[in-house]
């Protein structure tokens, strides 16, 4: 049983966070934040997903405020540094973000930009780590999937490639014809079957995502699932969307993978206090969890006509989980 749509409305704080750099076509992200008996939830689906999809966000961050997370089996997380598409010569600063990381995961294959463009980003962070993985977004075909990996392993090895195109059938395909790993992030949690990805041979390592898969229970039971080594990673989370994602990867049985946590270091402004947020030691997140500043969330507040939207979003989606 889901809550009563009052009981979560009344609990919502929406928040706007300002980025120090362009990530995913944003300079801000809005934040819905739920303030719960068993803690702070988050409910931050992107403004372009429907209800359908957006419920499963809305299910995670009622989760975590009013039903409560595993415990952990850990009690800190590798992250790795999160380079997004920037010029080579702006590796550097983007990286001092990350202290202690030993892994980078650089955006590749961003509308507008070349294959050259993604080489020398590439190239500039291995320069500096000493492991490099890319994603892609699902940007490429098969064919300039093939090509983009050829070019982006001339000069050494990526750990792996995620989501180098769209369908399962088309990573199969470039899984066959590549020896770098390839692992699947949108193949999984936009599927109605999310193991789909796997049984049909189209994925090395699995990229898990707290909130679009419903929450960090529901993230629990698909890696028991799936017989091929997990990336927990964030989906450009607050400093409680990160904790409960940190807390999601410390509860897995086995984790051999730098997990994608570290991008609280984008934000200009977080709903924490610098002091109290998940803030990467030696490249390790520790498990802890969040409360938000009140004079945060107050400075933070979304402007009237926003709170609205995200209210009437909180119905849409709460709608769509009374129905399922």
């Amino acid at each position: 049983m889901i809550p009563a749509l009052d009981e979560i409305l009344e609990r919502v704080h929406v928040v706007v966070l300002p980025m120090r750099i362009k990530f995913r076509g944003i300079t801000e992200r809005e934040v819905a934040l739920i303030d719960g008996p068993a803690g702070w939830g988050e409910f931050s689906a992107f403004p372009e997903y429907d209800a359908p999809e957006a419920a499963a966000w809305l299910n995670s961050g009622i989760e975590a405020a009013f039903v409560g997370i595993p415990p952990p089996r850990r009690d800190r997380v590798a992250i790795n540094a999160t380079v997004p598409a920037v010029p080579a010569s702006a590796v550097p600063d983007v990286l001092a973000r990350f202290p202690g990381a030993r892994t980078a995961k650089v955006k590749v294959a961003e509308p507008g930009q070349t294959l050259a463009d993604d080489v020398a980003r590439v190239d500039a962070v291995r320069a500096l780590m000493p492991a490099v993985r890319v994603d892609a977004n699902a940007g490429w075909s098969v064919d300039d999937a093939v090509t983009a990996i050829g070019a982006l392993t001339a000069n050494g090895p990526l750990e792996y490639v995620e989501q180098p195109c769209r369908t399962v059938a088309e990573l199969a395909e470039v899984r066959r014809r590549v020896d770098t790993p390839i692992a699947a992030d949108e193949s999984i949690r936009k599927a109605e079957d999310p193991l789909h990805v796997v049984r049909a041979g189209a994925a090395d390592i699995a990229v898990l995502k707290v909130a679009p898969l419903g929450g960090v229970a529901s993230m629990l039971r698909i890696a028991e699932q799936i017989d091929i080594p997990v990336v927990v990673s964030s989906a450009l989370d607050s400093a409680v969307g990160i904790a409960l994602g940190v807390r999601a990867a410390a509860a897995l049985p086995t984790l051999s993978h730098a997990c994608g946590l570290g991008t609280g270091g984008f934000f200009v402004e977080d709903v924490v206090d610098p002091a109290d947020a998940p803030t990467p030691v030696d490249g390790f997140l520790p498990v802890r969890t969040v409360v938000p500043d009140p004079a945060r969330l107050a400075a933070l507040r979304a402007p009237a006509p926003r709170l609205d939207w995200w209210l009437r979003r909180v119905r849409d989606c709460h709608a769509v989980l009374a129905n399922r």
